[in-house]
């Protein structure tokens, strides 16, 4: 959503159907897809599942890493082949940019580390965080001004505080929340590689 807000006509891949993906959407492979058609496009936004490695997997939930893989090579390589500017946002990305939810007056620390290829984008000030995220922590309810846009139980946030502190209302799917790249962030960005992409391609921006 955020590139679209930046100005960019959006077309979203996947191996699974996502009905609530607002845009036009093409089942299959990501990465074979951008190795076939990665040419076609004035920038590449690659968000490889990052399961792999968070911590949720390094314990009794270890077969996860077998059901979601480290793309982050594999898919930047299909990039760097297609010749075309690309973003990835993955634990593994190169940290060219860091965003947070409060950089964007969002009541959600949401890190997340985004590497350009192709272009340069400026990063924000991280703004430092005030008080606690709310929920419970070892047994112990904490209150704060902050969601927690994560998991089940324990004082996580609902649907709905999600989706008011990430503004996002196209979806009401928890899994889908809990994944979501808040539209501030690449709105952000959007709007910067709009401004050097298109702008040195076509002359003026989105």
């Amino acid at each position: 959503m955020g590139w679209y807000l930046a100005g960019w006509d959006v077309v979203g891949v996947d191996k699974d159907d996502q009905p609530n993906y607002p845009f036009p959407f093409i089942r299959g492979d990501a990465i074979e897809y951008i190795r076939a058609h990665g040419h076609e496009y004035d920038l590449i936004h690659a968000s490889w599942p990052c399961q792999y490695g968070a911590a949720i997997t390094k314990g009794t939930n270890a077969h996860l890493r077998e059901t979601y893989p480290n793309l982050t090579g594999p898919g930047r390589e299909a990039m760097l082949a297609a010749g075309r500017p690309y973003v990835i946002e993955n634990p593994d990305a190169r940290p060219d940019v860091v965003l947070c939810g409060t950089m964007f007056g969002l009541p959600i620390l949401r890190h997340r580390k985004f590497e350009a290829h192709g272009w340069f984008p400026l990063a924000l000030p991280h703004t430092p965080h005030r008080g606690r995220v709310r929920g419970h922590r070892h047994g112990k309810h904490y209150d704060g001004p902050y969601v927690a846009a994560y998991g089940n139980g324990g004082g996580k946030a609902t649907v709905a505080e999600m989706q008011a502190a990430m503004r996002i209302t196209w979806t009401e799917v928890r899994h889908e929340l809990t994944e979501a790249i808040p539209p501030a962030y690449t709105q952000f960005l959007g709007e910067q590689a709009a401004e050097q992409i298109l702008a040195e391609r076509y002359g003026t921006a989105a």
